[in-house]
């Protein structure tokens, strides 16, 4: 995806997940608070569109279920958080990601050129079902060791590191990785008047 930082930078990220890319929406707390979306279901219809899932989704989300894409986000966030840190999942998030996945997920469909269409009648909650399955598969699967948090002092944003080393530290090398870049030439370099 393509961010848009409230400083005008844009910059390339990749969360590695759906789930994660969920994370973009905002969240509980007062720092993912300030980047909330989901206020509305335009907010969550923009979200389905600049997403990870194939183009040309076509769902219709009632405010009962935009509700329940807000909570399962939350949820996701405690469970990501605690992924990276090598913590205990908390049992309330995993009973509201669980409970979540249990439901219909969104069917996809290959059209006549080979490319992915989806079923028509798309909902929000086959939208959430798909969300918080990407979720249980992520926090199970082989990238479950390897969510992180942005290695940049000033930034938060989750994402899995499905590099084939499993050594990324940053959300984006264009952003955070770039600085932490020139910070630490800057650091090494002497600067006119040191001697």
């Amino acid at each position: 995806m393509t961010l848009h930082h409230p400083d005008g930078q844009r910059f390339r990220f990749d969360a590695g997940a759906l789930c994660l890319e969920l994370l973009l929406t905002g969240g509980p707390g007062p720092v993912a608070a300030r980047y909330e979306v989901l206020d509305g279901v335009d907010g969550l219809l923009d979200w389905v569109r600049r997403c990870r899932l194939a183009p040309g989704l076509d769902v219709t989300v009632t405010d009962a279920e935009l509700a329940a894409v807000r909570e399962v986000r939350d949820a996701l966030w405690g469970l990501a958080l605690a992924r990276s840190r090598g913590a205990a999942l908390d049992p309330g998030e995993r009973s509201v990601v669980n409970a979540a996945a249990a439901g219909t997920p969104l069917a996809a469909l290959v059209r006549a050129d080979g490319t992915r269409a989806w079923a028509p009648g798309a909902t929000g909650s086959g939208l959430l079902a798909t969300l918080a399955r990407d979720a249980v598969d992520l926090l199970t699967g082989p990238y479950a060791d390897r969510v992180r948090v942005c290695g940049a002092d000033d930034c938060s944003l989750l994402f899995a590191d499905t590099s084939r080393p499993g050594r990324r530290r940053w959300c984006s090398m264009d952003r955070c990785g770039n600085r932490h870049k020139v910070r630490a030439h800057r650091a090494r370099t002497p600067h006119e008047g040191d001697a």
